[in-house]
Order: C-alpha cells, then sequence, then structure tokens
C-alpha cells in the first residue's frame, strides 16, 4: 500500500537584518546603543547579527559587552581605518537581506527597526534602497535627520549665514523639522541610522574607502540615486542621537575631514570649475567667517579649533598640489 506524505506548509520566514556600529571612544554610549537593540521588537525583521567594528577606540567603551544577550561580533582594529572602511568591513560577508549602519551614540526605540523593515518590504518601497528615521535629541527636539545632496549653492548660502537670513531663497542643505513632519522621499537621510537593501551596498561595492569620515553616506546615496533607487525618511521611525560624541573629542580634525571629505564630493560629482571655486571659498569666505563668529562671541577654544582645522587643510591642499593634482581635490 503506497503512503502519500503531505508537503509541509510553507513558512514565510521573516526578512533578515544584520546591524553594522563604527566605535571610535564612544563610552558609554556604545553599551547603551546596543540594550536598545536588546529591546526591540523583533517580530517583523530577524536581527542575525550585530557587528561592532572598534577603529583603535582608546577609552573603556568595549567593556561589559559580554554581558548583552545579542547575537554580538566585535571585531578590533589596530589603527583607525576610518569610518567608511570600517563599515564595509562590519558588512563583509553578510547574507541579511538588510544592512542597518547604526551610529554608536544612536538609541533605538522598540518599533524602530520592525517599522523601517515592514516599510521596505512593502510594494510601495520596490525602488526604495535606503531607509531612515526621525532623529531626536536629548530634549525630544528634532535632530538632523535628512539632506539634500550638496550644492555649491547651499555651501555658500551656509558659510555666510544666508540660509538663516533668507531660508526661502537659500534653503539649508539639512531638511528642516517643518520639512520631515510627514513620510517622504529625500535625496539622503543621515548615515546614523542608515538601513540599506544588502543587494544595493553589494551591487555600489559597499562605501567608498577614500573618503575617511563625512560625505560617504551622501555619495553612497547619491550613487544609488543614479541606479535608480532612492531614500526614503519615515516619520513614524524614532531614533534617539546624541550626535557628535566621537568627534567632539577631535573638532579640529573633525573641521578638516569635514572639508576635505566636502571637496572630494564635489572633485567627484560637479563640474571642474564649481569644484575649484568651492575650494576658493573655503578659505576666502568660510575660513574668516568662521574666525569672526568664534572670536566674536568669545569662544576662543573654537577659534584655535578653527585655526588647526584650516591649517591641516590648507597643508593637505599643498600636498596634494606638488603631486600633481592643481586644484587639490582631485
Amino acid at each position: 500500500m503506497m503512503s502519500v506524505t503531505s508537503p509541509l506548509p510553507h513558512v514565510e520566514r521573516e526578512p533578515s537584518v544584520d546591524i553594522v556600529i563604527v566605535n571610535w571612544n564612544a563610552g558609554r554610549y556604545l553599551l547603551r546603543c546596543l540594550e536598545s537593540i536588546e529591546q526591540i521588537d523583533d517580530s517583523d525583521a530577524d536581527v542575525t547579527t550585530v557587528v561592532v567594528v572598534d577603529n583603535a577606540s582608546t577609552d573603556d567603551s568595549l567593556a561589559r559587552l559580554d554581558t548583552l544577550a545579542l547575537p554580538l561580533k566585535v571585531l578590533r582594529n589596530s589603527e583607525n581605518r576610518g569610518f567608511a572602511a570600517a563599515c564595509n568591513q562590519g558588512a563583509a560577508g553578510s547574507h541579511a537581506d538588510y544592512v542597518l549602519f547604526l551610529n554608536p551614540d544612536t538609541q533605538l526605540s522598540e518599533q524602530s527597526l520592525a517599522t523601517a523593515v515592514r516599510f521596505m518590504q512593502s510594494e510601495k518601497a520596490t525602488r526604495v534602497g535606503i531607509c531612515g528615521g526621525h532623529m531626536t535629541e536629548e530634549d525630544d527636539s528634532p535632530g538632523n535627520s535628512c539632506s539634500r545632496f550638496p550644492s555649491l549653492r547651499c555651501a555658500f548660502a551656509k558659510m555666510i549665514g544666508l540660509n538663516l537670513l533668507l531660508p526661502r531663497w537659500f534653503p539649508s542643505q539639512e531638511l528642516s523639522p517643518a520639512e520631515t513632519v510627514l513620510s517622504r522621499p529625500v535625496d539622503q537621510v543621515i548615515g546614523a541610522f542608515f538601513l540599506v537593501r544588502r543587494s544595493l551596498l553589494s551591487r555600489l561595492g559597499g562605501f567608498d574607502e577614500r573618503y575617511f569620515l563625512y560625505y560617504e553616506d551622501v555619495d553612497f546615496s547619491f550613487r544609488a540615486s543614479q541606479l535608480g533607487y532612492s531614500s526614503y525618511f519615515l516619520a513614524n521611525v524614532h531614533v534617539y542621537h546624541k550626535g557628535n560624541v566621537s568627534s567632539d573629542q577631535v573638532r579640529a580634525k573633525r573641521l578638516f575631514y569635514s572639508l576635505r571629505s566636502r571637496d572630494a564630493y564635489a572633485a567627484r560629482y560637479w563640474p571642474r570649475w564649481k569644484a575649484r571655486l568651492l575650494v576658493a571659498l573655503n578659505l576666502a569666505v568660510e575660513l574668516p567667517a568662521r574666525c569672526l563668529k568664534a572670536g566674536l562671541s568669545g569662544n576662543w577654544r573654537e577659534l584655535r579649533h578653527t585655526v588647526e582645522g584650516y591649517r591641516c587643510y590648507t597643508a593637505q591642499l599643498l600636498t596634494a598640489r606638488r603631486h600633481g593634482d592643481d586644484d587639490g581635490t582631485r
């Protein structure tokens, strides 16, 4: 007598997510970030791995991580490889459906990840490659959540304060709280909570490691848009973001890396004359404006950081020119 075996019922699996956190002297904030991941609702997203890539921290931020009930993997670099390189290092070998790049000074709400993944799984998000959420600061005020792609107009307006005096004609690169009340497509979501389709991450080859710090997320978002993938801001995904916990420890270097990365982005995507003009404006307009602002407010510490940051920036430009890069940006 022949027996008939009934087929097993089809069980649709939850989409998988790997989380990558790059740490550099984030102190207690890293543990708080990981503790918030422990508390998330995982009913719509299976967190398969949480990777912490430590860029040669000298504080105790890696202490007590073994107490966490997470699928945690810690990679320790002997030197600071930069943010973009460390992100790629953490995501290497991932087979998850999504990779969430998360700053160590963030904390997720219970529904943050589940809400974002549900959206990315919806038919509406078929051509959405990157998803971000609503950032809030310590006093629950809205923080910087998303931005426009950089332009010379936005950069110049910010240098001299036109974005504050005439915001209607000179909007800031960062979207204002009034522009982020509702969920919407945007040019770029902030890299502090950066949920990416892993297939898109692979197709783009990860982040461009020529950016040591800053603009790697902007560059990635722009390259994704060139392939037809948009970025999307979700107003109902709430993420606490302290901001600048690591970079506040090296304010002069932070300014240097910001200037250098902005120049690099301009050199890659703007007409050559605009990239050259940006360098000139950095030195002729932004430097004096920053120094004047710090001096008028009596913030001598900020003035010292500004002078030191621009000293490093100018030295880098001169070095680039000696090596045949006539404008110091390519």
